[in-house]
């Protein structure tokens, strides 16, 4: 569907938060690819949000969000030399960890992954690792020992997407969970940095992290389309993007040719110089399109919260309304807006599972929430339980009084006699 506004104010605010155009910059080309970079008629796509219950539905991506406090907390359990901890540990950390409520309580959602026992003091609660979590933990540690170059990999080409291929070390920090790397990761780079990286000082006194390679390096969008014979790497050669429409998802003729047209365009892979590039162009937006499409391939769940890209916009040369970019472009990229929040979701990762890699860290993060799922079910049981328990107790104490009002009624009934 095209051009209604939104009927609910909540789609509105998260996924429309302007209704000016982002990329002005949509040329149907009948020019050399060169002249691309400087030409632009724009053509105003603007479309309705369209629920995809496939997409709504993926735990791996909905479940992510409070997954990382639980691996926060298991890590935190699992690095104690005596595997527990008092609640008094971490009990002021929960902002910290991203805690949605009291760390206790939270602990206590998920008995499958945390134990809680009596302390040796003052009987207080302490927690460890149920036995089928210490178990994912030590091969969560295997898949790092084992897939140390993958996910070095996966840094360097965050790093070289951006514009000076540097960034901020907390912007690397606060990737890490989305691209799988431990938490000491960065912390520890004699075991896990080679020499093409190094520690800089940045403007404003921030540390930074940088990647000096002079090997080219090629997207997903790039390699999938050599496989398939269509694209060769030539200067300004044209790529297309797979496409993948939602059930019920139709396009107007004039924004079906506009996309048409928008695949013919040239390719800029988010590894190479974009200074030439007119920002107001059409093959700027193609430049951004293919950048959210390579930084969403590079992460365990192949989406990320589309607040947390917000960061690296300044790094990496995208517009200030670079939102946008997924409401142009739903057959490539879905929003969801569960747990109150906008996911940005890779479509092509879902619907062509052999277009790009499992990330080696994404059937350990399913094994958990698995024990998630348990949990729920453990904490349904015990409700019920205690429900049935309630009622028999009740049910008891009413046997009770009827069996001593009898006694009572047959002692009277002798004394009389």
């Amino acid at each position: 569907m095209l051009l209604k506004k939104p009927t609910s104010k909540t789609l509105k605010t998260l996924i429309f938060p302007s209704l000016n155009p982002t990329f002005s910059f949509v040329h149907l080309p009948q020019n050399p690819p060169h002249t691309h970079t400087q030409k632009s008629t724009y053509v105003d796509v603007y479309m309705k949000w369209k629920k995809d219950p496939y997409f709504d539905s993926l735990d791996q991506i909905h479940k992510s969000i409070v997954l990382k406090p639980i691996i926060s907390l298991k890590n935190l359990i699992a690095q104690n030399p005596s595997g527990c901890i008092p609640i008094s540990d971490v009990s002021k950390r929960g902002i910290q960890l991203e805690v949605p409520m009291k760390v206790a309580r939270f602990l206590r959602l998920y008995p499958s992954i945390f134990e809680e026992f009596t302390g040796p003091e003052h009987n207080l609660p302490w927690f460890r690792l149920t036995p089928e979590a210490d178990e994912i933990d030590r091969e969560e540690k295997r898949v790092y020992e084992e897939c140390r170059e993958d996910l070095r990999d996966r840094l360097k080409r965050l790093i070289l997407m951006s514009e000076k291929k540097i960034l901020p070390l907390k912007i690397v920090q606060g990737m890490q969970w989305y691209l799988g790397l431990p938490d000491d990761f960065v912390r520890n780079p004699d075991a896990n940095l080679d020499e093409s990286f190094r520690f800089v000082e940045m403007e404003d006194g921030l540390q930074g992290l940088a990647v000096e390679s002079s090997e080219k390096v090629l997207s997903v969008v790039q390699r999938n389309a050599m496989k398939r014979g269509v694209y060769f790497g030539a200067p300004m050669e044209a790529a297309e993007f797979p496409l993948f429409p939602s059930k019920g998802l139709r396009l107007r003729r004039k924004i079906v040719g506009w996309l048409e047209e928008f695949q013919k365009l040239p390719y800029v892979s988010p590894y190479e110089d974009f200074s030439h590039l007119d920002p107001d162009s059409d093959v700027s937006e193609k430049r951004v399109v293919g950048l959210l499409h390579e930084l969403l391939s590079l992460f365990v769940e192949h989406s990320a919260e589309r607040k947390k890209l917000l960061c690296l916009k300044k790094h990496m040369g995208m517009p200030q309304k670079v939102h946008k970019a997924f409401e142009r472009h739903p057959h490539m990229f879905y929003l969801s807006l569960r747990n109150k929040t906008c996911t940005a979701i890779l479509k092509e990762a879902y619907r062509d599972e052999s277009a790009i890699g499992r990330h080696p860290l994404s059937g350990v993060r399913m094994k958990y929430i698995d024990l998630m799922r348990e949990s729920a079910a453990i904490l349904k049981n015990r409700r019920v339980k205690n429900r049935f328990v309630d009622r028999l107790d009740s049910h008891t104490e009413i046997e009770d009084g009827k069996e001593i009002a009898e006694c009572s009624y047959l002692s009277d009934r002798g004394v009389q006699n």
